[in-house]
């Protein structure tokens, strides 16, 4: 299991997410407290937008609480819009190529979950990517595969439906060829303009997400865990729920893998 944290608002340092919170994504990639695994030192990244359409990106396999550069970056750089994680694997290999988030376009993605056996179906989830998005798969998880299928199930035309449909075929997969869970699912992505977080899972156990809204910074943040124990206002995004946050505020809607007959 992962931790993410994603920011969208008046801009602000990416320390002020990443680092500086008692909390913060550093720390919680050491102690983390609402996952199976306290620690995620399987690598790290960020996401951020700033004056160009597609993402910056800075992302490496050092746990994020050992790497100065990640320190310095988060320090430096300030943004309206950010995605940052940390990884625990659940089978793939450690490297820069699987650490979130991931990016096609001007669209991130990052994932903390599982899709139950990928392994065993692999090489069919893989041809489920239209051709013009394969070229974007770098890395060997069933996180990347469940963005790029989004992504060509019209996730640029429509984010809600593309990534149901995605969950839909992958789940769909898993129930044929792989084991339990066949999904557990809380993922944030964007276009740039507008921040999306999602908690799904085919079993009782969905991975957490809380959000809330900041007065003095002007802006959401969306957790995997709260950033500061002492801020109890954060709310909870329950299960079979999406979240979608723009300049007009934060919506919520239902979400579920769309009918399997539908996604053909």
């Amino acid at each position: 299991m992962c931790r993410w944290a994603a920011y969208h608002g008046t801009p602000i340092f990416l320390e002020d997410v990443i680092s500086r919170p008692g909390h913060s994504l550093i720390a919680q990639s050491a102690h983390a407290e609402q996952c199976k695994t306290a620690t995620n030192g399987d690598g790290f990244g960020v996401a951020w937008y700033d004056a160009r359409p597609e993402p910056g990106l800075y992302r490496d396999v050092y746990p994020a609480w050992s790497d100065p550069n990640l320190r310095a970056v988060a320090h430096h750089v300030r943004s309206g819009l950010f995605l940052s994680h940390v990884r625990a694997s659940t089978g793939s290999c450690i490297s820069r190529n699987n650490c979130h988030p991931f990016s096609a376009r001007q669209w991130c993605f990052m994932h903390n979950g599982q899709v139950g056996g990928f392994e065993r179906f692999r090489k069919h989830a893989d041809m489920l990517i239209a051709d013009e998005y394969y070229a974007y798969r770098k890395g060997s998880t069933d996180s990347e595969v469940l963005f790029l299928v989004a992504m060509s199930e019209g996730m640029e035309s429509d984010p809600h439906g593309a990534l149901a449909r995605s969950v839909a075929r992958l789940e769909g997969l898993s129930q044929a060829m792989g084991t339990t869970p066949h999904m557990r699912l809380s993922a944030a992505f964007s276009d740039g303009q507008t921040l999306y977080a999602v908690r799904y899972s085919s079993d009782h156990i969905a991975p957490s997400v809380y959000y809330r809204y900041s007065k003095a910074r002007q802006g959401w943040a969306v957790v995997s865990e709260p950033l500061d124990q002492e801020e109890g206002d954060w709310t909870e995004l329950m299960p079979g729920r999406i979240l979608e946050i723009n300049a007009d505020g934060a919506v919520e809607r239902e979400f579920g893998p769309a009918d399997l007959a539908n996604a053909a």
